[in-house]
């Protein structure tokens, strides 16, 4: 990509949330409405609000339809002035999941994941109870399930990352609970024929949080970086959220699985370095890589071509939004954790 450097968030949402030409022509095609449950997180808005132009840029009329219990009326806000409709609601109450109208498309994004440990029933509340709920409501629509790569065991960098033939080896109750949620939608497939894609992510870059503004946040505070969690995979968000809505054409019974991250297995040596030489900061390292929470893209990768926004790309725009003083959203990743207690 051409040199660009992101001066601002209303920049950064453009960018993030602008359709490409795959998802436009793709929308032209798709049958039904869209509904997204769980709209309000990180990434929900940017993947509403590009459903919302990628309609309206291939001049079809179809609607897009935000869930959420809207803690922060921001949101809500920001998805209506897209013409994307809202529905309040606790989809932990079996009665408001019931209520909601049934919609043809689903794409599925609540979890829960940090503040994991201690919380456990919680967690699993909502990572297996609330899906086990949305997943009897919706079972005759097609279901894009936000997962993670976490489910799967810990690998060295040496074996190109777990594939989506993996066996998933959870560990600890976040990841345990999030292979619960893909057993709820498994039962629906196996129960009442429900299509659905387990959308397999790790991490989403977004400038204001992920794995790389978590180094880079740590190079600023000229804080050691630990390199125990050598190596990383990460995708742009724009890229993420336009691979989840294309997931709609990917979904079936039994569900199909699809790991989603960027081509390369990323050191974090490399990426602190490349940074630091940005921020103009002297960066020191300390332990050995371990094994880690590592995907495999190429299927991915088949299916959509590379993302659109490259690693060396990636490493410059975020350093950059750091130098300038940008907006972080105050959630780490917790990338380097590797004993499955977020």
């Amino acid at each position: 990509m051409n040199k660009i450097i992101i001066k601002n968030e209303e920049q950064l949402d453009l960018l993030i949330t602008t359709p490409n030409q795959m998802l436009i022509d793709y929308m032209k095609k798709l049958d039904g409405d869209i509904i997204i449950l769980g709209v309000a997180g990180k990434m929900g808005v940017n993947l509403a609000v590009m459903a919302a132009r990628a309609i309206k840029e291939a001049g079809v009329k179809k609607r897009v339809v935000g869930v959420a219990r809207f803690s922060n009326p921001i949101a809500k806000e920001i998805l209506e002035q897209e013409g994307i409709e809202t529905t309040i609601a606790d989809l932990s109450n079996p009665e408001e999941v019931n209520r909601l109208e049934l919609v043809k498309n689903v794409i599925y994004m609540v979890a829960k994941k940090f503040g994991t440990d201690g919380a456990e029933d919680l967690t699993w509340v909502m990572n297996t109870l609330v899906p086990g709920y949305v997943a009897r409501h919706f079972r005759k629509s097609s279901i894009v399930s936000f997962s993670t790569g976490c489910v799967y065991p810990l690998v060295a960098a040496e074996s190109g990352g777990c594939t989506e033939e993996t066996q998933p080896a959870p560990l600890g109750n976040y990841a345990s609970s999030a292979l619960g949620r893909e057993m709820m939608f498994n039962y629906a497939c196996r129960t009442w024929g429900t299509k659905v894609c387990h959308f397999r992510l790790n991490y989403s870059v977004d400038l204001r949080y992920g794995v790389l503004h978590d180094i880079c946040q740590k190079i600023m505070a000229d804080e050691i970086i630990d390199l125990s969690a050598g190596h990383f995979n990460c995708i742009w968000q724009g890229d993420a959220v336009s691979q989840a809505l294309l997931c709609l054409q990917l979904v079936s019974s039994p569900a199909k699985v699809i790991n989603i991250t960027g081509p390369e297995i990323v050191t974090t040596k490399y990426a602190a370095t490349q940074m630091a030489k940005i921020l103009n900061k002297k960066v020191t390292f300390t332990g050995e890589p371990k094994k880690t929470f590592l995907a495999n893209a190429s299927k991915a990768i088949e299916v959509f071509g590379k993302p659109k926004v490259d690693i060396e790309t990636l490493l410059d725009w975020q350093a950059e939004w750091i130098l300038q003083g940008g907006r972080t959203l105050g959630k780490p990743t917790k990338f380097e954790v590797s004993d499955g207690k977020f």
